[in-house]
């Protein structure tokens, strides 16, 4: 398999989030993607504009959001793409996104329904950029031979190519242009974009006061933006709490950058508390399109994810915080609803990556964001689909993953307590009293009969049974359920009607089991 060349994708540079709590970060340089416009007469243009935007929406119209996965391939002992293919089927996982138009890659997607966002390198955006002969040709070469029985979703021009060392800023949209003028030149209906990095933000925290950098805004915000807007296209972003957590321990927690319980942080202009650093981030970019008067163009979350592995000066890295990040993000974005301030726009999101890739250069962190080694076994166990959501308990107790970490919620209790002791490393589960009555009634019925709960403690008379509430004794019977499950990813939720917490529980004087 022919491997991408560096600077296909650039190492990580740490997250800007200063004394003023700005959300940013950036990746390592990748390739990119963009789109761009045709220079064709007016009414044709408006034409396949309106075509393209009726059929090329990506995952937006669903209720729920969506997951995809980066396959990033700087790396000399991954599987054959025939192999990689039926991992994805295995783990249903049904969108991906490369850095590149690897015909290998895309001969072995052909008819397998996995949609795939390519990408145009940043060392190709000048001759993109300079003629659209080039961009022709590259179309007949790397899109028409394997489109539509390779579904071929969306073209990345570019990779965060703000930062690109080598200045090509200034090619990027008339790059993306010239590639969306040659698809329409072949009737073609896909999405153009370019993947930024939280660093085109000068201003991040609060969320509400998201800016670009002034230096950025006309030369190439706005135009970008308005061919989103005008092609029916979106904003791809790359979003990594780990770095904004790693630059700011002393001020980030790190629950709120894992999407774990925690206090949240208060938007002072708008009263709005987040409950994770990533939906903080996102809206901040939110809030910059809103104030160039972009609001209707929507985003994708094209990279984020958390190293399994990282060195001494890398705080945060590690193989169950990795799991819990993907894990919470998973099922927060799986469950439905978007961001605070788009809360109508379901999150669609790529995690990176799908390998360990052991050529990447720099922090060990880089060789180390894989969902999976090489030999196709999880790093850790997280389900990757809605399915995998309701059958992980059961399936994840038999199977012999490294970690099966907890999935942890962010909804505040509505009665008890949670103690300060000093309990690190562990978790427990408990109720989620504003769920309702009814609900929370089921899932104790579920827990401590088929989930085979230890209900015992919590019957009359016995040691848990005060206080005599509903919450109290859910939180009892769903922590029991959880540490039986040896506290396994998705083990904690019973419809919503459950979170983890950090902090032992605090229902009258009962004592809740951290294992059995």
């Amino acid at each position: 398999m022919n491997l991408p060349t560096p600077p296909f994708y650039p190492p990580h540079y740490p997250p800007f989030y200063p004394t003023t709590l700005t959300l940013i970060n950036t990746r390592p340089n990748r390739p990119s993607t963009s789109i761009l416009h045709p220079t064709m007469a007016s009414s044709t243009i408006n034409t396949l504009l309106l075509l393209l935007h009726l059929f090329s929406g990506v995952a937006f119209s669903a209720s729920t959001g969506m997951i995809g996965v980066n396959y990033g391939r700087i790396a000399d002992n991954l599987p054959d793409p025939t192999k990689v293919v039926q991992l994805l089927k295995s783990n249903a996982i049904d969108h991906i996104k490369l850095y590149d138009t690897d015909s290998t890659v895309l001969k072995a997607l052909s008819g397998s329904n996995i949609a795939v966002t390519v990408a145009l390198p940043n060392q190709l955006l000048s001759s993109a950029a300079a003629n659209q002969a080039f961009t022709d040709n590259w179309v007949q070469s790397n899109i028409l031979p394997y489109h539509p029985a390779t579904i071929i979703e969306a073209i990345a021009v570019g990779n965060e190519v703000f930062v690109d060392p080598n200045n090509t800023t200034d090619f990027l949209v008339p790059a993306m242009k010239n590639v969306y003028a040659s698809l329409l030149k072949n009737k073609i209906s896909i999405n153009v974009s370019s993947p930024i990095a939280l660093s085109a933000l000068a201003t991040s925290y609060p969320s509400s006061s998201g800016s670009f950098k002034p230096d950025l805004i006309e030369p190439v915000i706005k135009p970008m933006l308005s061919f989103l807007k005008k092609t029916g296209s979106y904003l791809m972003v790359n979003a990594y709490p780990f770095f904004a957590y790693g630059a700011n321990t002393d001020t980030i927690s790190l629950d709120y950058a894992l999407l774990r319980d925690n206090n949240g942080v208060k938007d002072p202009k708008t009263g709005i508390t987040y409950k994770t650093l990533l939906e903080a981030q996102l809206d901040a970019v939110y809030a910059a399109m809103d104030a160039l008067q972009f609001n209707d163009v929507k985003m994708v979350v094209s990279e984020t994810g958390w190293p399994s592995k990282g060195d001494s000066n890398e705080p945060g890295a590690g193989e169950d915080n990795a799991a819990q990040y993907n894990g919470n993000l998973v099922r927060r974005v799986l469950t439905g609803g978007g961001t605070p301030l788009r809360p109508n726009d379901p999150l669609v999101v790529y995690l990176f990556a799908l390998f360990n890739e052991d050529q990447k250069s720099g922090p060990t962190s880089e060789r180390n964001y894989g969902l999976f080694y090489p030999n196709e076994e999880k790093v850790y166990n997280v389900p990757l689909s809605r399915q995998a959501l309701a059958d992980l308990p059961s399936a994840a107790a038999s199977n012999g993953s490294k970690s099966q970490v907890p999935v942890a919620e962010a909804p505040a209790p509505s009665s008890g307590d949670v103690s300060a002791a000093n309990t690190v490393g562990q978790t427990w589960c408990v109720a989620n009293g504003n769920v309702g009555d009814e609900k929370l009634q089921a899932a104790l019925d579920y827990a401590c009969g088929e989930g085979g709960a230890d209900c015992r403690p919590i019957q009359s008379g016995a040691t848990c049974y005060n206080p005599s509430t509903l919450e109290a004794h859910a939180s009892y019977a769903f922590n029991s359920y959880y540490q039986k499950q040896t506290r396994v990813s998705g083990s904690c939720d019973f419809g919503g009607a459950a979170y983890v917490v950090s902090q032992p529980p605090r229902f009258g004087s009962c004592k809740f089991p951290t294992g059995y």
